[in-house]
């Protein structure tokens, strides 16, 4: 019987939520939950229900809603009575993050508006010539021709043949091959690879890297359903310089991130100096 009567008021909670007020009431009437002065509205939980819900999932909704309501409310109150004032004047803070925030939007604003996002070619390779020093491998990578075929598929013999091939007639026909019978294959063998990445696709075991890229070009193996061909076109090993085209998109960001600190810094300048002029800031002695 109890149960039924709380499922009818959460049911009547939701029919009000959803239908317009015929009208008005006094605030308290209207109100769904109570912690001490501070009172939860009809009208507050109405544009908080999500659309497109059941009946009693609305109805679940609300209940955890309040409930959830009422415990942060309580510890808001217990933590008013036994924080030491000092402890509850958060005035400054307010402050400090409202003004971080204003300066934040302002260059934002300002840097969409202003940063010159053309970054050319030439840029970027005078860019790593110049600061080879930061591109320092942090793992292998590899440069690589792979295909994955079914244990059955045909023609094995010319797929290999393609696969160590440079002529563009062979480069066709292996594409066409993969396109017909591949489960995965991956044929850009100018793009290079973190060769880690690369292992999660092909059961190579190894427990040295850098000696098996060494010793190793054209590999094959086997699973229980799928054989393996692999072509390793060039590697480079972790904590030499990286190459340019591995790099290139990352240095393209750091020349967008450099110019963008350098407009800021720019904008601050000169607001400085403007309002130096105009006598807006003094400096006392």
């Amino acid at each position: 019987m109890r149960f039924a009567s709380k499922y009818l008021i959460y049911t009547l909670i939701i029919l009000t939520i959803a239908s317009c007020n015929m009208f008005k009431v006094d605030e308290k009437q209207d109100a769904i939950a109570r912690v001490n002065d501070k009172y939860l509205y009809k009208n507050e939980l109405s544009k908080l229900v999500p659309t497109g819900l059941t009946k009693q999932d609305s109805i679940v909704f609300v209940q955890n809603y309040i409930n959830s309501w009422i415990k942060q409310n309580l510890l808001l109150s217990t933590a008013e009575k036994n924080l030491p004032t000092d402890q509850k004047d958060f005035q400054n803070l307010i402050d400090e993050y409202r003004n971080s925030l204003l300066i934040f939007t302002y260059e934002k604003e300002l840097v969409r508006q202003k940063l010159d996002t053309s970054v050319t070619d030439a840029q970027i390779e005078k860019y790593y010539k110049e600061n080879q020093n930061q591109f320092q491998l942090k793992y292998n990578i590899i440069k690589v021709l792979y295909v994955k075929v079914p244990l059955k598929a045909p023609d094995l013999q010319n797929l290999k043949k393609y696969l160590k091939s440079d002529n563009e007639v062979d480069r066709t026909k292996l594409e066409d091959y993969c396109h017909k019978y591949a489960i995965n294959y991956f044929l850009d063998n100018e793009s290079w690879l973190v060769f880690d990445d690369f292992l999660k696709e092909v059961p190579i075991t190894t427990y040295d890297q850098e000696n098996y890229l060494k010793n190793n070009r054209f590999v094959e193996i086997k699973d229980s359903t799928s054989q393996y061909f692999v072509n390793i076109k060039g590697f480079q090993i972790k904590e030499s310089i990286s190459p340019f085209n591995f790099e290139k998109d990352n240095i393209k960001s750091l020349i967008l991130n450099q110019r963008k600190l350098e407009l800021i810094d720019k904008m601050g300048t000169q607001i400085f100096v403007d309002a130096q002029k105009k006598g807006n800031f003094e400096i006392y002695k």
